[in-house]
């Protein structure tokens, strides 16, 4: 892969490889000495995305003993962009580096983010993942967990601090990006339609509102470009009546100066020994698309529309109220765990949606508490489930087709002849393009098999991304026969490809979508697409973002090019209830 940039890489990989082996015979011997180590330490995990074997570095601080019945701050750092961060240089400067910010008593975990995509898709899941694998071996105070970053890992602080405010203590971001088309001065005119509905999944500056629910300390060089990314979460802040904290070093470009990370630490650490509230009386949340559904004891069921702005405000007001404000919400559960709910045992409680009482399921007697509520021709009534038992929209089940590399999958080859020599050989060139890519910028081996060699298990488990027509991909024309439940949205032979109100050449186009499968409509399927952002994005970070919706159709006489897979001739989303939706008129 030519991935070796320095002479001296390969004695450091050489090294590498004799820990390895120490490691291996510690582990035969039944002395794994290194997960009791403290100081730096590199661990890792298998991902459930791809089985790769992911690394992630850690400062064990000195105090640290297995068997004490202490739990520890965690602090995650989220690195900058190197185009040289291999895994090998990853691991070194793990090992000999401890970061910027080093908190006494406290962890330090450092996500390898699966290189460097500022911690989006693949990358987002690595943090997800290791944290998880940090959190099951060392004991971790759930409620003193901070993310912080710089530069790149800016920018991934404040989208994944904006997702998931109710995990983070703190969150101090510096320098980096915080949405998409302001940092790249884009045109939005010049940009499809689709294209930019789906910035609202990684702009930081769209979710502003749920730092709420967290403390924030945003840092800058005063002369540094990226002080853009503070600025514009300021001012979305200031909208929702929030004053950023804005610490900035004075004619300083691209760093950190010496005086402002005094006053970061000093900030940071008073708010960890605060800790996060467990269970907050207020929530303030607003999301775009079910894949972030959850904000303390408050989750998002179901959306009115997809990528367009949802809110949630609710309050506990009293010890049998709950009051709650809503927009673009159709479903949600209320869910307070043993211990923490503060609603009285001996009364319903009384939940006020939008104006409407409804009476809920009541507290349980471990001090626990969920209920679920749907809105039903503009009432809410009490459901009592989360699942209504239809196809619809759902969290892990919403789109856009980037969606289905968030969670385990596998890239289904086509063994048969194709109905059309031409899309034949584009499928092939897009198939072999997209395990190439994610070895290149995830840094994992594509999970591939035969279509013939798909299992039960495969099907339970995975999503699957199929490639080719119904004639070369056994598992395709099978979903097309099944006689379930859920069928695909589309007529295919060898004549027309038939989708929603298009019909059009079947030697000409294929279509590229995303759908629940037939088989099991609890994963994805997906037609002819890997991620969808191209080589055009790899410049910046900022533009790897999704560049598909739930479905397109490419004209396959265009040759692909480093922004498209040919010329798209129609895309758009599938409604809340996967029925099609025609895309609006240009």
């Amino acid at each position: 892969y030519n991935e070796f940039f320095k002479p001296a890489e390969i004695q450091q990989a050489k090294e590498l490889l004799k820990q390895g082996g120490a490691r291996a015979q510690g582990l035969r011997a039944g002395k794994p000495d290194w997960i009791h180590q403290t100081g730096l330490v590199v661990r890792g995990y298998v991902s459930q995305l791809d089985d790769s074997v992911q690394p992630y570095g850690l400062v064990v601080p000195a105090t640290y003993q297995p068997n004490l019945p202490f739990h520890y701050r965690l602090d995650v750092w989220l690195h900058g962009r190197s185009e040289t961060l291999s895994e090998l240089n990853f691991i070194v400067d793990r090992q000999k580096n401890a970061g910027q910010f080093t908190p006494a008593n406290a962890f330090v975990l450092h996500p390898y983010g699966r290189y460097c995509n500022a911690y989006k898709f693949a990358g987002e899941v690595d943090v997800i993942e290791s944290l998880a694998a940090a959190r099951q071996a060392y004991p971790v105070d759930a409620n003193r967990i901070s993310l912080r970053g710089f530069s790149m890992g800016g920018g991934g602080t404040w989208h994944l601090g904006v997702h998931y405010a109710d995990w983070w203590t703190a969150i101090a971001p510096g320098a980096g990006f915080a949405e998409t088309a302001e940092y790249q001065k884009l045109k939005p005119e010049n940009v499809p339609w689709y294209e930019r509905k789906l910035w609202h999944w990684y702009d930081a500056t769209d979710y502003a509102v749920n730092l709420f629910n967290s403390a924030t300390v945003a840092y800058s060089g005063e002369i540094d470009r990226q002080i853009q990314a503070a600025q514009v979460m300021a001012r979305e802040l200031k909208r929702e009546g929030l004053e950023l904290t804005h610490i900035i070093g004075p004619k300083t470009e691209h760093k950190y100066h010496p005086d402002s990370i005094t006053e970061i630490n000093h900030r940071v650490d008073n708010i960890v020994a605060a800790g996060r509230h467990p269970l907050p009386r207020v929530v303030k949340f607003s999301t775009w698309t079910l894949r972030y559904d959850t904000m303390h004891w408050v989750t998002v069921d179901a959306l009115a529309e997809h990528w367009g702005r949802a809110r949630v405000e609710a309050e506990i007001k009293d010890a049998s109220s709950v009051v709650i404000k809503t927009q673009n919400v159709t479903a949600l559960t209320l869910a307070m765990p043993a211990g923490l709910c503060p609603l009285d045992q001996s009364r319903a409680p009384q939940v006020t949606l939008d104006g409407q009482t409804v009476t809920a399921a009541p507290v349980t007697s471990d001090r626990s508490w969920t209920a679920h509520f749907l809105q039903v021709n503009g009432k809410w009534i009490r459901a009592n489930s989360a699942d209504d038992g239809t196809l619809r929209k759902r969290h892990g089940l919403q789109g856009p087709i980037d969606d289905a590399l968030l969670s385990r999958f596998v890239m289904v080859r086509p063994t048969g002849q194709p109905l059309h020599a031409a899309t034949g050989t584009w499928a092939q060139a897009e198939f072999n393009r997209a395990v190439t890519e994610w070895r290149k910028l995830f840094r994992g081996e594509a999970p591939v098999k035969d279509d013939s060699a798909i299992t039960e298990a495969d099907i339970a488990d995975s999503n699957l991304i199929l490639w080719g027509d119904p004639a070369s991909n056994k598992l395709l024309a099978q979903m097309l026969l099944a006689k379930t439940t859920v069928a695909l949205p589309f007529r295919w032979d060898a004549q027309t490809l038939k989708l929603g109100e298009l019909n059009l050449p079947a030697n000409q186009h294929m279509p590229l979508l995303v759908f629940p499968n037939p088989l099991n409509p609890k994963r994805y399927v997906v037609l002819n697409s890997g991620f969808t952002f191209r080589e055009d994005s790899n410049a910046t970070n900022s533009r790897q973002t999704p560049r598909l919706p739930d479905w397109a159709v490419v004209d396959i006489t265009v040759p692909p090019t480093y922004s498209t897979p040919g010329r798209i001739v129609s895309a758009g989303f599938f409604g809340e209830r996967w029925e099609w939706n025609a895309p609006p008129k240009p």
